[in-house]
């Protein structure tokens, strides 16, 4: 399947919407580091810009939490390495925020 040509204002469009979606889910990230924002409070908003993030790097945005930490928290959990917030089930979503204290 081709992708569909974009004019320069369809591009130019998109290329703005997507840095915004990236922006935002950079403010999120920095949020979850801070700590003004929780686990539970991104795995159960369902407008969170952190929804199209993967889980591995919203477990290393956390506070005490690194590589290691996390990889183990979703071999434990069952969750893929590229696993997205949004396409957890409702037992992994437990499963992460049993894990890690709030």
């Amino acid at each position: 399947m081709a992708l569909p040509q974009l004019t320069p204002e369809q591009r130019a469009h998109a290329l703005r919407r997507a840095a915004a979606a990236r922006a935002a889910r950079a403010e999120a990230l920095a949020a979850l580091r801070q700590g003004t924002v929780t686990l539970a409070d991104v795995l159960g908003d369902l407008d969170s810009p952190l929804r199209r993030a993967r889980v591995r790097q919203v477990l290393l945005s956390l506070p005490k939490v690194g590589p290691v930490t996390a990889d183990r928290v979703m071999a434990d959990a069952g969750i893929g390495p590229g696993r997205r917030v949004a396409g957890l089930g409702a037992r992994q979503r437990e499963a992460l925020a049993g894990a890690l204290p709030a």
